[in-house]
């Protein structure tokens, strides 16, 4: 009997509801060789994605920043803390990675500029969307993904929230997909070949935008202007990091027209 494909827009992402969650996230900005970008997100999506995968993690997506075109970024979850190592250990002793590694490094000029982060709240984790479908995504992955990145006082971090909620409503009512709140995790590195950044506390807020239009009419306004409302409650070390990127062609997290949280 023949499969019958569906068109994706009539599909939901139940079909990753099999996965459980990945709580525990590194939000992992490279910085790469000038003029090998490219080469090394098609390395990256050609050999890392189901390997991360199978090791019991999961890669929700990888992109190119707008503002400095030596910038790759992707972001990776774990089970826990304790999944993290297992994971790591798993994938870079074994044999895919020890292929690759040294073309992969050549590329790479920085790896270590690595937040290491938990949701805010049990809702506002990054959803695991269904991967970028070959057949009816031929374009691959669309959508601007954009990144609010606050560097929080110290004990301060529930009291900013609080007071920041109210303008991620706003990013939502103007057509912003909430992908995530992500706040600092502050626990021991039990992987120490991979460090990640010790000078938080920070809060991460991830959005989609379906694209240009919407992200320079209706998003940048709004989160430049919040930017400086946001300062004014004192509860900030410095000034906020708006990072915005395209998703690479086979990153999961993307824009969906189906996309439920």
């Amino acid at each position: 009997m023949a499969t019958t494909l569906s068109h994706p827009q009539t599909r939901s992402t139940d079909n990753v509801g099999h996965l459980q969650d990945f709580p525990v996230i590194e939000f992992r900005r490279y910085t790469i060789k000038a003029g090998e970008r490219e080469h090394f997100a098609r390395y990256f999506e050609t050999y890392f994605p189901e390997a991360i995968q199978q090791v019991g993690a999961i890669a929700f997506g990888q992109f190119f920043e707008r503002a400095d075109s030596s910038r790759f970024t992707w972001i990776r979850g774990f089970h826990d803390v304790d999944g993290r190592a297992t994971a790591n250990g798993a994938l870079y002793s074994g044999p895919l990675w020890k292929e690759h590694r040294d073309t992969m490094n050549q590329l790479m000029l920085d790896s270590d500029n690595v937040l290491l982060l938990h949701p805010l709240r049990s809702d506002t984790g990054i959803p695991l969307l269904r991967a970028v479908d070959p057949v009816y995504e031929p374009a691959g992955a669309q959508g601007v993904i954009v990144a609010q990145i606050f560097a929080v006082k110290a004990q301060s971090v529930d009291a900013f929230a609080r007071q920041a909620e109210a303008v991620f409503a706003k990013y939502r009512s103007a057509g912003a997909r909430e992908a995530g709140v992500l706040v600092t995790l502050d626990v021991p590195n039990n992987f120490p070949k991979l460090p990640f950044r010790t000078d938080g506390p920070f809060l991460v807020w991830l959005g989609v935008l379906k694209d240009d239009q919407a992200f320079k009419t209706q998003f940048e306004p709004l989160a430049n202007r919040s930017s400086e409302s946001l300062a004014a409650t004192g509860l900030l070390r410095s000034s906020t990091d708006l990072v915005v990127m395209d998703p690479a062609h086979r990153s999961r997290l993307r824009w969906l027209s189906e996309w439920q949280r």
